[in-house]
């Protein structure tokens, strides 16, 4: 059985998350440079079996694309290219980062450690799989 992972693409950082084998849980996995992004998970999936990635595709509230919704189009050509056994999902990631910001204070998080915008995005991509494990 494989794993599904989770991307919260940024222009400076990526979040990631992954599931576990029976694709129960969604777990953080890390936050990248988004310039690394691709060698990072070149490493991965050759040492994971992962059946599928998740994108998060952002948007406006109006349902309309974002300011960065085009990189991400362009991220998910990148990946069905690279990897073109590998099916790459667009899943809707509205308001994931003022999730991932809520649970940290939910969590007792310091004001200091709610700062740490690498963890927002690596929780945002957990909240974005999840998301989508939901809604299988």
């Amino acid at each position: 059985m494989g794993k599904i992972i989770a991307i919260d693409f940024g222009l400076k950082r990526t979040g990631l998350a992954i599931t576990d084998e029976n694709k129960i849980i969604a777990s953080g996995l890390t936050t990248v440079d988004s310039r690394e992004l691709m060698n990072y998970l070149i490493q991965l999936i050759n040492k994971e079996a992962i059946e599928t990635i998740v994108l998060g595709e952002p948007k406006r509230l109006n349902n309309e694309p974002s300011h960065i919704t085009a990189n991400v189009h362009l991220l998910k050509e990148a990946l069905e290219k690279q990897f073109p056994a590998i099916p790459v999902m667009l899943i809707d990631e509205r308001f994931t980062s003022k999730m991932a910001f809520q649970t940290m204070i939910d969590g007792g998080l310091s004001k200091k450690q709610r700062q740490n915008k690498a963890l927002i995005d690596e929780i945002s991509a957990t909240i974005i799989l999840q998301s989508y494990m939901n809604s299988l």
